[in-house]
């Protein structure tokens, strides 16, 4: 299926590794022209090269998003190549701190990161998207935006603002042409997260193959409908759905891929 998206430009934050790297090689796949960002040059080159071994368009933006500056060192990457049609804001950080670790400074830190950064690209980019007609927008969530852990609150917290935003964001571009929208991913197997699940396995007695350990941990730790955690391809192709033309009548949506982790009625 052609979805649409050869000669439409798109910027993936924090791309160079896990669900963003996912998600810059299938928009590639797709024929889209990506800018693979991050603040490791060596990273961020080797994911582009890899996209253009496979016959993909790409190019690198460097840049720390915390800062005004660095934003705009990114815009002036991204845009050297044309305008940027797509934006995926992935880029962050979580840990796994409790409220007694969590001081105010380091709910300060996680907003900066995980909510203004993408706010500096939407006010930079989205204005020249509506001046064009068209445009997506896509911020990476999560379902701890509305079912929050007792743990890692202010991490919870910064994907409720990114939820809230992309809904506020579809109200002020209505009957532009450019469309505001969430993907909101559950558990899903990145290097971190298998390295993480191999570490407490014993401690809960989850077997020794990590097919086993897998099966237990989507089971009792974070329990799905599945029976599995997610691939970081999945959540790609939800992002490459809602970046397409097939998408026009999506916006102010939260789209969870999550194997039923969080469920609702509405």
């Amino acid at each position: 299926m052609d979805v649409q998206l050869t000669g439409r430009r798109a910027l993936v934050t924090g791309s160079s590794a896990g669900l963003g790297e996912a998600t810059a090689r299938m928009l590639a796949a797709e024929g889209a022209d990506v800018v693979v960002h991050g603040r490791d040059e060596a990273r961020v080159t080797a994911v582009v090269d890899a996209i253009r071994t496979s016959g993909g368009r790409a190019d690198v933006a460097i840049g720390d998003l915390v800062t005004d500056d660095g934003a705009d060192a990114v815009v002036a990457q991204a845009l050297a190549g044309g305008p940027v049609d797509i934006l995926v804001n992935n880029a962050g950080s979580y840990d796994y701190l409790s409220w007694a670790e969590a001081t105010p400074a380091v709910w300060a830190t996680t907003y900066e990161v995980n909510v203004i950064s993408g706010v500096r690209l939407i006010q930079r980019l989205v204005p020249l998207m509506r001046e064009r007609g068209w445009g997506r927008v896509i911020q990476i969530g999560g379902g701890l935006a509305i079912q929050p852990m007792a743990v890692q609150p202010h991490y919870n917290a910064t994907l409720a603002a990114r939820h809230n935003l992309a809904v506020s964001l579809a109200r002020e571009l209505a009957g532009s042409g450019v469309t505001s929208n969430v993907v909101a991913p559950g558990v899903i197997l990145t290097d971190a997260v298998r390295d993480l699940l191999v570490d407490i396995a014993p401690a809960h007695e989850w077997g020794e193959s990590f097919e086993e350990i897998e099966r237990h941990a989507a089971t009792e730790w974070v329990p799905n409908d599945v029976g599995r955690f997610g691939r970081p391809e999945e959540i790609a192709a939800a992002v490459v759905y809602l970046a397409s033309p097939f998408a026009a009548y999506v916006s102010g949506a939260t789209l969870r891929v999550d194997g039923g982790t969080i469920r609702s009625v509405h």
